[in-house]
């Protein structure tokens, strides 16, 4: 039996236990140096005024999550390949399930279900997006609390909302 002990850290009382995170922590959208802390401000993504407000750093492990001007644009790659993923296994479960015919309308309701599946998904998309985007750039840390976070080299606070 695995033993749980409380840990407080940053004001943020969490279990810590001896196991390394698992990488589909980064699908909770947490923090991928640490993986213990949400990276967004408001955990619900479909409160939409709030989707894309992200911490400025992580709240346990102190890591920048804004690395540079325009970082996040490439977070669009992720995006795309999330969404053509989904589509994909929209498009086989429904074939599988249901079935596609040349003499019936059946691949235009596919269409249209893989359509608002999308529409819906977007918020959660956008976020994991970026969460895998800075993923891509720093890795997990399992000495995160002896080990202080890189310096940043790029940033600029005079252009830091210039999009």
């Amino acid at each position: 039996m695995e033993t749980i002990h409380l840990t407080r850290e940053n004001n943020i009382t969490m279990p810590h236990t001896d196991r390394t995170p698992s990488v589909f922590n980064l699908f909770a959208c947490k923090c991928p140096r640490c993986r213990k802390a949400n990276m967004f401000q408001d955990s619900n993504p479909w409160h939409l005024k709030n989707t894309m407000k992200m911490n400025k750093e992580c709240p346990i492990c102190n890591q920048p999550l804004d690395i540079e001007v325009g970082f996040y644009f490439g977070a669009s790659y992720v995006a795309y390949a999330l969404t053509v993923a989904l589509s994909v296994a929209t498009f086989v479960a429904w074939w599988v399930l249901v079935g596609f015919s040349l003499y019936d309308n059946r691949i235009f309701y596919w269409l249209a279900l893989n359509a608002v599946l999308l529409v819906v998904a977007q918020p959660y998309l956008m976020r994991v997006s970026r969460t895998g985007w800075l993923a891509f750039f720093v890795k997990y840390d399992k000495n995160w609390r002896s080990n202080p976070p890189q310096p940043l080299e790029r940033t600029n606070k005079d252009q830091e909302n210039n999009w």
